[in-house]
């Protein structure tokens, strides 16, 4: 059990005290000896002088080594907040003096309470979603049976404003779990496991085409992002990369000052630079831009601006399109 923070401050400050009058009177000695004019009892009182200024010394340094030892888990406790906000961490870990540890046990509750309203809002809209996404297949059925049915305009029409209403609860259904993520302390996941599953469950979605994905991602590379974030950006860029890609796509990572780049590389025709922009503003439908393109790339740029990234696209090193995705890293 750690000691009051109280009781360790007053003893250094006791200790320093005590150690600030023996050097005092030491001073007080010396000049009086040195004018001749010491009473006999400051004579007796400090005759071992360096005996005395040896105790002066341990009480100095025992009383600041008391205080520094006190203020210590005040330290700690500042570390540990700096972990929770850079999302290493989602509770302040490690016992506190008595004075301390409330705090500390009050600031764990409300992370964890701001942790579960999170979590029940994203179910909220998760269930949202899903229930709504019952009655759009039986819009999309009818559709279909209205082309199969002779009136093929007008099923192509429904088909089409359903296959729209459900893009736009997939997008807004990953922003609001990407919100909750940046609110929630602690959101970490590793780069390379990502790229490795979609990059398996993509090379089997294309076996007929011999696609290789290559995976450049050091193990120790990690974002400030939800497991399930991370593979929708990733997952979108993969895809894009692999429906335009000729034999390769190649997925890197690096450092970028205090984030991670991660760059999805492929050898297909790419896009000129007109195109490469108009894909990421705004408002751009996806049949406004470029073919392929889909509104994968703006739930990418949504979600990484939602933690504090951002994605760009680029001419690739292997011929084709080269997208760049920014996010905070994760010692």
């Amino acid at each position: 059990m750690n000691t009051s923070l109280r009781w360790r401050v007053m003893l250094g400050a006791i200790l320093w005290t005590a150690g600030l009058f023996a050097v005092g009177g030491l001073v007080l000695t010396s000049i009086m000896t040195r004018h001749q004019r010491a009473p006999i009892v400051f004579h007796g009182a400090f005759q071992h002088t360096t005996t005395a200024m040896v105790i002066a010394v341990v009480c100095l340094a025992a009383g600041l080594w008391q205080v520094r030892r006190g203020l210590t888990p005040v330290n700690r406790l500042r570390e540990k907040l700096a972990e929770v906000h850079a999302g290493r961490t989602r509770r302040v870990d490690g016992a506190y003096p008595a004075e301390i540890q409330p705090l500390v046990d009050d600031l764990n509750a409300l992370l964890q309470h701001q942790e579960q309203t999170v979590q029940r809002a994203v179910s909220k809209a998760g269930d949202l979603a899903h229930g709504l996404k019952t009655p759009l297949a039986v819009l999309a059925q009818e559709g279909e049976r209205m082309e199969l049915g002779g009136h093929a305009e007008l099923g192509a029409s429904i088909s089409e404003q359903v296959e729209r209403m459900r893009r736009q609860i997939d997008r807004h259904l990953a922003q609001a779990r990407a919100a909750a993520s940046g609110a929630t302390p602690g959101a970490r996941c590793g780069v390379r496991e990502s790229a490795d599953a979609l990059a398996r469950t993509l090379e089997r979605l294309h076996a007929g085409r011999a696609l290789a994905i290559g995976i450049e991602v050091a193990a120790s590379h990690a974002v400030r992002a939800q497991r399930e974030d991370l593979d929708e950006m990733l997952g979108n860029l993969l895809d894009n990369a692999c429906k335009w890609a000729t034999t390769r796509v190649v997925v890197s990572s690096h450092h970028e000052g205090a984030g991670v780049l991660i760059t999805v590389d492929d050898d297909g025709p790419g896009l000129p630079a007109s195109q490469r922009e108009s894909v990421l503003q705004r408002g751009v439908r996806a049949d406004e831009a470029a073919p392929g393109s889909g509104l994968g790339l703006a739930i990418v740029r949504d979600l990484a601006e939602l933690y504090g990234g951002s994605i760009s696209l680029d001419a690739s090193g292997l011929g084709g399109l080269r997208a760049c995705l920014r996010l905070p890293g994760v010692p």
